[in-house]
This record gives C-alpha cells, sequence and structure tokens, in this order.
C-alpha cells in the first residue's frame, strides 16, 4: 500500500469528531447519573464522570456554564444534565459538555419545563399576535384562585382599592396538588360560560417548582390558549416563570401586579375625566367666544343694520347694467346703418349691368391670350408638329434611323418612318 494512503491521528480523531457534530441528536441530549471523579479545576471548570449500572461517560462543565447551578456537585450525586456530545481530539475521547444540570428529582422538572415550553412554542401557543387585548375598564373580572390565602385577599383588595366599582366574580380552585391542573381548566372553561365577564385572572402566590406545577400542565396551557375571554397569568413571584405565563394574553409578576393590569385606577379616571371635562369647557368657551364675536361683527356692519342700502346698492348696479345694454346696442344699430349706407352708395350695386360687362370684358381678354398660347394655332401658318412615343420631339438628336414618328399638320397626322438624320451645320 502507497504510504501516501495513510492519514494521521489528528485526522481521524477530527473525522470522528465532525462525524459526532454533524448527528442533530448529540447536538442536545439529555442524560441523567451519577457523579464520580469530579475535579474542580483553579480556573472554575468542572471534570467529572457520570455513570449508570453498567455504563459511564466523560464530562466538562466551563466555568461560565457552572456559575449558574444553585448547588456544588460531589461524588455520588444523582443528576439531570443537558449538553452536547463531541470528542477532545487530543485524548481521541469522546465526551458530554454540559451547560445545565440539576440535582435528579426536582432537575427532572426542569427538564420537562423545558421540554412542554419548546413545543408549545413551536406550535404557535406564545405568538404574541394571537393574544388577546386586556379591556382597559372592565365591568366584571372573573377570578381563578384558591378561596383562601393571601393571593385572593391581594386580589380582591386591590381592584376594590384600584376600581371599586368593578364586579368580582370568584372561580375557586385548587392551585396545588395532583387534581389541580384538571381543577383549573374546569373553572377557566366555566368562567367563559359567562357572557358579561370581561377579564379573568389566573393566580396563585409564591412556592417552589412543585408547587408551582399546575400551571405548567400541558392541559391548562391549552385552557388558556382556548379562552374565548383574555386572561392575566399572576404566578408566583417576579422571578418566577410558568407555562401559564407564556401562553396567557398578558402576564403579572405577582397575583397583585395582575389585579393592578386588570383594572385601571380610579384616581387616574378621575384625573383623566377632569381634564377631559377641562379640554371640552375649553372648547366650548373658545367656540363661543368666536361666535360672540361673529355676532358682533354683524351687529356692527353697516349694510346689515341698514338693509335698504344693500337695496339701493344693487338698484344702482342694476341702473348701470341697463345703460351699459343700451348703449351697446345703440353703437351696434349705428354701425350696421353705416355699412348698410355705404353699400346703398356703391355704384356697382345701383347699375349691377356694370358689373356684369366688367366680367365679359375680363373673360374675352382670357380667351385672346390662351389662344395665343395655344401651340395647335401655330399650325395655321404652315407648322408642323412632330411626336415620337407621344412626346414632342425638340431635339433631333432624340431621332434614330427607322424610328416610328408622328407628324401633326393642320388638317391631320403623317405617319412617317425616319430614314435619315441631318444636323444642321
Amino acid at each position: 500500500m502507497n504510504n501516501n494512503e495513510y492519514i494521521t491521528i489528528s485526522d481521524i480523531n477530527r473525522i470522528i469528531k465532525f462525524t459526532i457534530e454533524s448527528n442533530f441528536e448529540l447536538r442536545s441530549v439529555y442524560l441523567k447519573g451519577e457523579i464520580s471523579n469530579i475535579k474542580y479545576h483553579g480556573r472554575g471548570h468542572l471534570y467529572f464522570s457520570l455513570k449508570d449500572e453498567t455504563s459511564k461517560i466523560n464530562a466538562v462543565m466551563f466555568n461560565y456554564k457552572s456559575s449558574n447551578m444553585n448547588f456544588n456537585p460531589k461524588d455520588g450525586d444523582a443528576v439531570l444534565v443537558h449538553g452536547r456530545i463531541s470528542v477532545y481530539e487530543a485524548s481521541g475521547s469522546y465526551q458530554i459538555y454540559v451547560d445545565s444540570m440539576q440535582l435528579d428529582g426536582l432537575g427532572n422538572l426542569y427538564v420537562l419545563f423545558e421540554q412542554l415550553k419548546l413545543k408549545l412554542h413551536k406550535e404557535g401557543l406564545f405568538d404574541p399576535f394571537k393574544k388577546k387585548k386586556i379591556v382597559r375598564v372592565p365591568r366584571k373580572i372573573g377570578v381563578i384562585t384558591a378561596p383562601t390565602g393571601a393571593a385572593v385577599r391581594d386580589i380582591i383588595s386591590t381592584i376594590n382599592k384600584r376600581f371599586p366599582i368593578t364586579e368580582i366574580y370568584l372561580f375557586p380552585t385548587l392551585v396545588q396538588g395532583d387534581s389541580a391542573a384538571s381543577n383549573i381548566v374546569k373553572m377557566i372553561e366555566l368562567a367563559n360560560s359567562y357572557d358579561d365577564i370581561d377579564t379573568i385572572i389566573l393566580g396563585r402566590g409564591g412556592g417552589s417548582i412543585e408547587d408551582l406545577w399546575a400551571f405548567n400542565e400541558e392541559i391548562v396551557a391549552r385552557a388558556i390558549y382556548n379562552s374565548r375571554i383574555p386572561i392575566i397569568s399572576g404566578v408566583g413571584h417576579e422571578i418566577d416563570f410558568t407555562i401559564s405565563d407564556f401562553v396567557a394574553d398578558l402576564r403579572a409578576p405577582t397575583p397583585t401586579g395582575a389585579a393592578m393590569l386588570a383594572v385601571p385606577d380610579i384616581e387616574e379616571v378621575r384625573r383623566y375625566f377632569k381634564n377631559a371635562q377641562e379640554k371640552v369647557n375649553n372648547a366650548i368657551m373658545n367656540t363661543l367666544n368666536k361666535a360672540t364675536q361673529q355676532v358682533l361683527i354683524f351687529k356692527t356692519n353697516y349694510i346689515l343694520n341698514n338693509p335698504i342700502k344693500l337695496y339701493e346698492m344693487q338698484e344702482q348696479k342694476l341702473d348701470l347694467l341697463c345703460d351699459r345694454l343700451s348703449n351697446a346696442l345703440k353703437n351696434k344699430i349705428e354701425m350696421s346703418s353705416h355699412k348698410l349706407e355705404i353699400i346703398k352708395s356703391n355704384h356697382i350695386i345701383k347699375n349691377p349691368g356694370i358689373l356684369l360687362e366688367n366680367h365679359k370684358n375680363n373673360i374675352n381678354t382670357l380667351k385672346i391670350k390662351l389662344d395665343l398660347l395655344n401651340p395647335v394655332n401655330v399650325l395655321d401658318k404652315g407648322y408642323s408638329i412632330v411626336y415620337k412615343d407621344n412626346k414632342v420631339v425638340k431635339d433631333i438628336t432624340k431621332l434614330n434611323i427607322d424610328d416610328n414618328i408622328n407628324i401633326m399638320a393642320k388638317n391631320g397626322n403623317v405617319i412617317a418612318n425616319v430614314r435619315g438624320v441631318n444636323k444642321n451645320e
């Protein structure tokens, strides 16, 4: 085998790395296992192995990823990790590059949360263009939460304080436990059966991820999305995010925040209407002032106070127009009369025979001129005209021996054949 056909170790490791990294399924993997041989590097990186009953895989977690963890991993910890599979070319070993790690149990919920979040996002349940507009001044609000506890008290007291004219319908539900999700869905559907509810608040107080898990269930997310009535989600504390927050038409950081977003502040409404009233009053006063000024102008107007003057002015204008019309007609008649006198004084009009005699003389003159110019008249003097091909022969050089010619005389034509041509010397 030719030596050129061999490749280096670096080449084969690079090929293996490219092959592994080209696999889409290995770019994002979720693994669970037990930590062993963990080493904390001086620069903050973590090197360890993940193992189960029969296998293990090397792992590395760089410091910019590990700094986000809320626990210090150690040997023997059961963990859930997310990362990508690749090859470390220097040693030719494959390993997982971890970007997140949670203790097993609690961490499993985070994985389920991220998976459902990705699924619903792809389906368009988080699309901001599909979210319903919150009614700015609601008449009635439906509150879906536990019937006891701080959350319901905060929601009701905030609404009553900010906008007491709004009616509140409470739809009590479980907010924690195995039956909470289905109970929340039933309350959403029940609230939607009311025709006069403008807004729904879905909320509960803070807690751990397990406590809030009912608001991360898929059936709750789809019930929120399918709600006819816009929903404000106020679940947990400001740092807590649930699937309900992403699907809802509006997310509030807390239940109290949801109540504040659901209704306007009555003091702000009062200020708004007060400002609006002032603007309307000012507009009315401005209009009245303008109208008053206009009336004053009309009252001091000379013509309006002396209407007969307006009539007199129009009468005067009419007189002027009548005078102009009369003068125009008079001038027209005078011009026509003058033209008629000129016509009547014309001697030709008086003696039309003179005009006829003049025309006869002109005709005779023209006839004499035409006779003089008529070429046929020269034939009376003994001349003749030679034609060749129906054209007058003006130049003897145009004739050739044996040409047929036509000679026109006074009393007829002679057809001849040229026997010879003699030019003048």
